[in-house]
């Protein structure tokens, strides 16, 4: 292909796109949100990731408020847990998936010992007959966590979220490579297990499998679809797949006329269009997002197009932080404007903003009113009562200005 092929895209062409593509170019409903929109969105994204944090909401609830609004969560969890439209799989990391793509991630499967880690291969190799012991529990007695097959208390790992017991361990080797899948997950994010083919809808299960190499291609498809455009790196990232799969992939689908060749100014790498993405003139967005968003959760992508730096602060030690522990980025139009720590204070009834920054050459009280706004959206959305605005932050004290002023004057 010649370098005359090559599209060139001005850098806030491709941002727009790669909103759009995401969601972000469409109003948000003005009601009655339910599982139809949460599923087109669901379709739209591919991957929803999954996080344990919960120091404002569970991760995975947060995607759809950002693109819909205020959404009942029970509606998300009527496809999680009870349709099973979406499942439950490692993709970009654990996930929540469409559930037509569990065949084209079978070759991950089925290849278990090269992409599963440390104590799942381990307890497979070493210890096989306890595995085995633990799929015919599931089989014999039905969905079961993980606690169900405790040991015992470990002092040293407490907590049932990450108490990686050898059941644990069976369990999640059992799920990696599909023969037990999740059901849902209870309100202490535990997850429920049982067999796959009681779990997953039977056109699922009779799906023919596809060969690896045309399953890699229908996951990079999937992601340049929810990128818009996309380096090499990105639509591989999507889904952690290897380099020099990706790449064959990526180069099967541009002769297919699939991935159009771009050059993006600015973005110092080439990168690859889908055909059939949206260009719109404007993006009228105004969202909180996720640490774990798919808008935001590569982090050079994020600098890339925005021109936003992003680090998740989380394992930073608190001296150390620079934004805080759990910063949204704030995104108004097209440009991500600012960043807030956030905190649901449940007891309280609050919605506490730990900090707020924003970026260089923002209108600050436009920025601080949106936000405003926006944050009370959520607070709403949480069942919480008021929004709270700490002193930290350069934008802490335009955020407050805004809390006080009087509606009619902000208008």
């Amino acid at each position: 292909m010649s370098v005359t092929d090559v599209e060139r895209l001005p850098a806030a062409l491709a941002r727009r796109i790669a909103l759009a593509a995401q969601g972000f170019a469409d109003p948000r409903p003005a009601s009655g949100i339910g599982t139809r929109q949460l599923r087109r969105m669901t379709e739209r994204l591919s991957v929803i990731q999954i996080d344990s944090v919960n120091v404002l909401s569970r991760s995975h609830y947060l995607p759809a408020f950002s693109r819909l609004g205020a959404y009942p969560r029970a509606a998300l969890d009527e496809l999680t847990a009870r349709r099973h439209v979406v499942f439950e799989y490692w993709a970009h990391e654990a996930s929540f998936l469409p559930v037509r793509l569990q065949p084209f991630l079978r070759w991950r499967m089925a290849a278990a010992e090269q992409h599963a880690w440390g104590n799942m291969v381990r307890i497979q190799r070493e210890r096989p007959g306890f595995v085995a012991d633990v799929l015919e529990r599931v089989r014999t007695t039905g969905p079961l966590k993980a606690s169900d097959l405790a040991e015992g208390p470990r002092p040293d790992r407490p907590g049932s979220m990450w108490n990686w017991h050898d059941g644990k361990v069976a369990l999640e080797w059992l799920f990696f490579t599909g023969q037990i899948t999740a059901t849902h997950r209870t309100t202490a994010f535990e997850k429920v297990y049982d067999l796959t083919e009681r779990v997953l809808p039977p056109e699922i299960l009779q799906a023919p499998t596809p060969e690896p190499a045309d399953a890699v291609r229908e996951l990079v498809r999937t992601a340049a679809r929810a990128l818009g455009v996309a380096t090499e790196r990105d639509l591989r990232d999507y889904f952690r797949l290897s380099p020099s799969a990706a790449r064959t992939a990526i180069a099967e689908l541009a002769d297919a006329g699939e991935l159009l060749p771009a050059d993006v100014a600015g973005w110092g790498a080439p990168a690859w269009l889908d055909p059939e993405a949206r260009r719109p003139r404007w993006i009228r967005a105004r969202a909180l997002l996720s640490p774990f968003d798919s808008l935001v959760w590569e982090r050079p992508r994020v600098e890339r197009i925005f021109g936003f730096r992003y680090r998740l602060e989380i394992y930073t030690p608190a001296a150390k932080r620079v934004h805080g522990y759990y910063v949204l980025p704030f995104l108004l139009g097209d440009q991500l404007v600012a960043r807030v720590d956030l905190k649901a204070d449940r007891q309280a009834g609050v919605l506490r903003v730990q900090a707020a920054h924003g970026e260089e050459g923002i209108e600050r009280s436009l920025v601080a009113d949106a936000l405003l706004d926006e944050l009370r959206l959520m607070a709403d959305w949480l069942e919480l009562d008021d929004v709270d605005v700490l002193d930290r932050g350069d934008l802490a004290g335009d955020l407050q200005r805004a809390s006080d002023a009087p509606l009619a004057l902000r208008a």
